[in-house]
C-alpha cells in the first residue's frame, strides 16, 4: 500500500513559531534516521530542542529492530518466516509469536467492520480456495507498534514512514501544542507531484492505490486485483485502522465512506 504519501520538509513546524524563538525559546533542530527494511527504505524524522541526545538514536534503532523482526515473522517473500512456515505446515499455530494471533484478529475485525471491503482472504491461486496473506494490515500496524518506541523519548516530535504508511507523534512530557507535520499525498495520475496536502500533529496517514506498485490490491468480493486509476487517503488516530479503511476505500469508495460515517468517524478519507 501506501507508497504515494510523504513528509513534505517546512521551515516552521506552526505559526507563530519564529516569533516564539525570538523570545528566547530553544530553536528547534531536526534529525532523521533511514533504513531498508521489508524492501523499501524506512525513515524516522524528529524535531527536538537537542536532537543529539543518545536516548533519540537508541529509540530510533529500537523501532528499527521491532520492523526487522515484524518482518522475519510476517513476509510472505521469505521462505524462512514464521508466517510461511506456518502456511506451509512446517511449524504449529500454538507454536507460532503471540503477533501472529493479534495480527490474525485485527484482520477478522477489519473484515467485519468494512463489511468484507478489506480482506485478509484471498482465492488468488486458481483453486478457488481463499488463503490467508495479512500483508495489507501488517505494515500499518507494524510501523504502529514501532511508534511506541518512540513515544518515550522526552521532549520530541517524530514522524515514523514506511512506504507512506506513517506515524505522527510527541514524546514523553511534550507540552503545549505538538508541532505539525505536513504530509503531502502524492498524485496517483501524475507521479512526483503533490495533489493535496494534510497537517497532522499527532495521528497517522495511511494511503492505498495502484500508481506506485500496480494492481496490488485485491478486491475481495471478485479476488481480482484492481486497475483503476486513484487512490484513498485516510487521515486518523491510529495507522492500523487507517490503513484498513484506506484500503477498503480504494476497493469501493462509496460504500466505504458510508461505512466510516457510522463506524470510525475519527478517521478522513479523500479520494483521489
Amino acid at each position: 500500500m501506501n507508497e504515494n504519501t510523504t513528509e513534505i520538509p517546512r521551515a516552521l513546524s506552526k505559526p507563530g513559531e519564529a516569533l516564539q524563538r525570538r523570545r528566547g525559546s530553544p530553536q528547534i533542530g531536526r534529525v532523521a534516521f533511514v533504513d531498508m527494511i521489508m524492501g523499501m527504505p524506512i525513515s524516522i524524522h524528529v524535531k527536538a530542542a537537542d536532537t543529539a541526545r543518545p536516548e533519540i538514536a537508541a529509540a530510533a534503532d529500537n523501532a528499527f529492530a521491532t520492523l526487522r523482526k515484524v518482518d522475519a515473522l510476517f513476509s510472505r517473500w521469505r521462505s524462512d518466516s514464521e508466517l510461511s512456515r506456518l502456511q506451509a505446515g512446517d511449524i504449529a499455530a500454538g507454536d507460532c509469536h503471540p503477533w501472529q494471533a493479534e495480527v490474525l484478529e485485527l484482520a477478522l475485525q477489519g473484515e467485519e467492520a468494512t463489511d468484507g471491503l478489506f480482506s485478509a482472504w484471498h482465492a488468488s491461486d486458481g483453486s478457488g480456495r481463499a488463503a490467508y496473506d495479512p500483508t495489507g494490515l501488517v505494515k500499518g500496524w507494524a510501523v504502529e507498534r514501532a511508534a511506541e518506541l518512540l513515544r518515550v523519548v522526552p521532549r520530541i516530535s517524530f514522524c515514523l514512514s514506511a512506504g507512506g504508511d506513517m506515524v505522527v507523534g510527541v514524546g514523553a512530557g511534550m507540552t503545549g501544542i505538538a508541532p505539525n507535520w505536513l504530509i503531502g499525498i502524492e498524485s496517483p495520475y501524475t507521479p512526483g507531484t503533490y495533489a493535496a496536502t494534510v497537517e497532522v500533529a499527532t495521528g497517522a496517514v495511511a494511503t492505498s492505490g495502484s500508481a506506485a506498485r500496480g494492481a496490488h490490491v485485491i478486491d475481495p468480493r471478485s479476488s481480482e486485483p484492481i486497475t483503476r486509476a486513484g487512490s484513498a487517503t485516510v487521515v486518523g488516530p491510529h495507522l492500523t485502522w487507517a490503513d484498513i479503511w484506506a484500503t477498503a476505500a480504494y476497493v469501493d469508495p462509496l460504500a466505504a465512506h458510508r461505512l466510516m460515517t457510522r463506524r470510525a468517524a475519527a478517521y478522513r478519507l479523500t479520494m483521489l
